[in-house]
């Protein structure tokens, strides 16, 4: 397939995506508004329009590896592009993410992302930021689910060497709960920025629990080694090349 004819596909998938979202998140806002449980309905159901047409429209498939969690638990993930939150949230049963808090008037996804228990937080000075971050952790644990963090803190393209922020440890340390890393090869595909979606097996996998009790600086010391090696090992088994 041409350069060209894949960026052709790509633009199409894209608006197509994103209509698709319009279209979901409207016919089911109603029953979103009633129910928690219509607001996952319908925010899966995008998730699995996403992997679905990616796959046939621009070839790009998606793969899950090792055990998604099915309980109470934090969840540590590489972050490079939007397909590892929807590989992510296709994969457990009720995932909610500590996200930047101007998504909140991102239309319908905004919405969505409050109904299902997101927790918004501010970007600030670094002490203050990271207090506040663990208060509103503390008031979201009042709703059961699986909690979404991104230690890097922003999508990070293969490559690229980001530091882990202590806003991570923090959480671990609040939450005293295991935590699920999750590696991935996603951006090797889907980009950060740009249209182009390139063919191929994306991938996030769901490594073995860290343990809840340890010390914060062993738990990120533990956490970055094990998310960044599994990473890497899906990106060079993708092709990519440092």
């Amino acid at each position: 397939m041409s350069g060209a004819l894949q960026w052709v596909r790509s633009l199409i998938f894209i608006v197509l995506m994103y209509t698709a979202m319009a279209v979901i998140g409207i016919a089911l806002f109603p029953w979103a508004l009633l129910s928690r449980r219509g607001a996952r309905a319908g925010c899966k159901a995008f998730c699995a329009y996403v992997r679905w047409s990616a796959a046939w429209m621009v070839g790009l498939r998606t793969e899950i590896r090792g055990t998604p969690p099915t309980g109470e638990v934090l969840i540590a993930a590489k972050h490079q592009s939007f397909l590892d939150i929807i590989l992510i949230f296709s994969a457990v049963p009720a995932g909610k993410f500590i996200m930047k808090r101007e998504l909140l008037w991102t239309p319908i996804l905004g919405q969505y992302a409050m109904r299902i228990g997101c927790i918004p937080v501010d970007r600030g000075k670094k002490g203050a930021a990271i207090k506040k971050m663990v208060e509103d952790v503390a008031r979201g644990a009042e709703m059961p689910g699986q909690l979404i963090i991104y230690p890097q803190g922003t999508r990070v393209a293969p490559g690229v060497a980001a530091p882990y922020k202590i806003g991570s440890g923090a959480i671990y340390a609040a939450v005293q709960q295991d935590c699920v890393p999750v590696a991935t090869n996603v951006g090797v595909f889907w980009p950060r920025h740009g249209i182009l979606r390139k063919p191929g097996t994306a991938v996030v996998e769901f490594l073995p629990p860290i343990e809840a009790g340890l010390p914060r600086a062993a738990f990120m010391e533990r956490l970055e080694a094990e998310v960044e090696t599994a990473s890497d090992a899906l990106m060079k088994e993708a092709g990519f090349a440092r």
